[in-house]
């Protein structure tokens, strides 16, 4: 075991004082020096830990400021069994013993993608326990398994979107040693593991930085909470925390690439943006480690310059998603056109983002009274950095009563939500326990000890959805134990009845996508799509393969250029009668068909 290297950036107080106390054993202080550039080392030497050594073994440790006697949790702390407010522990992540030293990684390109929050993946919600439940995934053809936010915060059950301890794995779901546990067991598998994080804003319970140095704008919050000093004085230690972040979880914890949690949050006027400094970071980072390491941003700007080039005067990033997809596909299944499902009223939307990748590119939105978005480079970008979905969870549950897809549409409708979004062109994304249609549902909850922080959330839910006119009496109460657990999955559901059929058909789609290269051609002047509103249909030809969807109530004929050549796959009722197709109400036509014929003259390449 290493010995740990006692360290803090605090330029704001006068005096550091560590304390420190061999786990199990009696509490020390040791005084600390400050250098020019505000980080402070121990004075000293370091006591003898179980071993006997100086500084070998397990501590317990805090930073005690200008006497106050009040001792703080380490900011980049490893491990807080005793919460964010508790002692940080030391943690080595060097000694733990991996076994993935074959796993090379994977692309992006091909991939498919599932979230999942660890607190409500299996009943105990643990790692250890959704290691279960990984040959599932397997058996359902994930590529990636995108874990939702673990860094530590306040309180049992959260999102994990109040974070204040950015590099400690929280401690209900296991630790840092059940992480590295977890991700060796996806390798194993032939997954690769994507952590969602957090660098847009602080938590509100915990947030002890403020206290060791300017990490957040002075003054500076957005939706949800304080944002980091990324422009500011002192902003170099603050970016070089985030940095420092990033290296663990790609290199220290074998990580495969990083969600970037709502990006437009993140205020950075300085030449060199924060996103395009971590894209350099994780392609420096990838050749030492020898794998892909890739990078999705969430954004709500639709701005192409995300996943530009850096050569071409973007910020390098890998993929983003695409919430234009999840609008426009919404609207198709549901009807439902209002707040900002307005301008996806008709099935040209949802043949647009397939064929642009945005509907707004430039565009008016009526939601928010002006143009919104620009238009993608489709010559020069690939369908695979955009990431779509039918549902996530933050549709989900930033709907009132966090009911799903599932609560509000059959079997077939949400089958042929299934087949639109796995056979796109772009990077499908599946939100736990979609692919079985789970009748649980996925609500806010939170579990924040402090009375007047647990009242404000509740307020705030009740205000937010009574500004849309929702009914607030049947809102669930976030810190309502239950609203947790509620939203549990129940893995008694896929295994019978329609919950087994839907699963049936996630595997066989993404079979399809596997085996014919057509799903996965990444050029975006390969597809090309045409719809009927008044029928309900909407056609998607990409190469040699055709995707007919009948979203209408009523039976509807669809012409086809050319003769299918292969059945894949039907979803409801569909019949070829030589270059018609009948779809019945509510069904899915998936074909090969002829190429056109080429021109006697045409030689390849010339």
């Amino acid at each position: 075991m290493s010995i740990p290297q006692f360290a803090v950036w605090a330029p704001v107080p006068s005096t550091v004082t560590l304390h420190l106390r061999p786990v199990g054993g009696t509490a020390t202080t040791l005084p600390m020096v400050r250098d020019e550039e505000g980080w402070w080392t121990v004075d000293g030497t370091l006591p003898a830990g179980p071993s006997g050594e100086p500084g070998v073994g397990e501590f317990d440790y805090g930073y005690e400021l200008d006497g106050s006697g009040e001792v703080r949790p380490d900011p980049r702390s490893r491990r807080q069994p005793e919460g964010v407010h508790g002692w940080s522990r030391t943690y080595d992540p060097f000694a733990f013993g991996w076994t993935d030293e074959r796993w090379t990684g994977r692309q992006l390109p091909g991939g498919v993608i599932y979230e999942m929050h660890v607190g409500t993946f299996t009943p105990d919600g643990t790692l250890d326990s959704a290691i279960g439940k990984l040959d599932h995934l397997v058996e359902l053809g994930i590529d990636f398994v995108e874990i939702m936010p673990v860094n530590d915060y306040n309180g049992t059950w959260n999102w994990g979107y109040d974070g204040v301890l950015w590099f400690a794995v929280h401690e209900a779901y296991g630790g840092p040693e059940a992480y590295q546990r977890f991700v060796d067991a996806c390798h194993a598998r032939g997954m690769g593991v994507i952590q969602d994080v957090v660098y847009n804003h602080m938590g509100p319970s915990g947030n002890y930085l403020p206290e060791f140095g300017p990490y957040l704008n002075a003054g500076g919050t957005n939706t949800w909470g304080e944002s980091p000093n990324l422009d500011g004085e002192d902003s170099d230690e603050v970016r070089a925390y985030i940095v420092d972040n990033v290296h663990q979880w790609l290199r220290d914890y074998h990580v495969d690439g990083l969600r970037l949690d709502a990006v437009h949050a993140l205020h950075d006027t300085r030449a060199t943006h924060i996103l395009e400094e971590l894209a350099i970071e994780a392609e420096v980072l990838s050749a030492f480690v020898g794998r892909p390491l890739s990078l999705i941003a969430e954004s709500d700007l639709n701005d192409p310059r995300l996943i530009t080039s850096r050569e071409g005067g973007g910020y390098g990033l890998d993929a983003q998603w695409s919430d234009d997809f999840h609008h426009a596909l919404y609207v198709s299944l549901t009807g439902d056109t209002s707040g900002y499902y307005a301008d996806f009223d008709s099935l040209e939307a949802l043949g647009k983002v397939t064929e642009a990748g945005f509907f707004h590119t430039g565009t008016r939105s009526s939601f928010r009274g002006r143009s919104h978005g620009s238009p993608i480079d489709t010559l020069r970008t690939r369908t695979w950095r955009l990431v779509v979905c039918s549902d996530n969870h933050d549709q989900i549950g930033n709907r009132a009563t966090g009911a799903r897809l599932s609560t509000r549409l059959t079997t077939d409708q949400l089958s042929i939500a299934a087949v639109v979004t796995l056979l796109s062109p772009f990077t499908p994304m599946i939100f736990m326990g979609e692919e079985w249609g789970a009748s649980t549902p996925w609500q806010f909850f939170t579990s924040h000890p402090e009375p007047e922080l647990a009242s404000a959330v509740q307020e705030g839910r009740k205000e937010e959805f009574k500004a849309m006119a929702w009914d607030t009496s049947n809102i669930p109460d976030p810190q309502d134990p239950q609203t947790f657990h509620g939203s549990k999955l129940d893995w008694s559901e896929p295994t019978g009845g329609d919950h087994a059929t839907l699963l049936d058909l996630y595997r066989r789609l993404l079979e399809i996508r596997r085996t014919v290269p057509a799903f996965t051609d990444p050029r975006f002047d390969a597809g090309h799509s045409r719809s009927d509103d008044d029928e309900g249909w909407l056609v998607l030809r990409r190469d040699d393969v055709v995707v007919a969807v009948n979203f209408g109530s009523d039976a509807a004929e669809v012409g086809l250029d050319e003769p299918v050549t292969r059945h894949l796959l039907s979803v409801g009722s569909t019949e070829v009668e030589g270059r018609t197709l009948h779809l019945g109400p509510t069904s899915a036509f998936v074909a090969q068909v002829e190429l056109p014929n080429l021109p006697t003259s045409f030689t390849p390449g010339g």
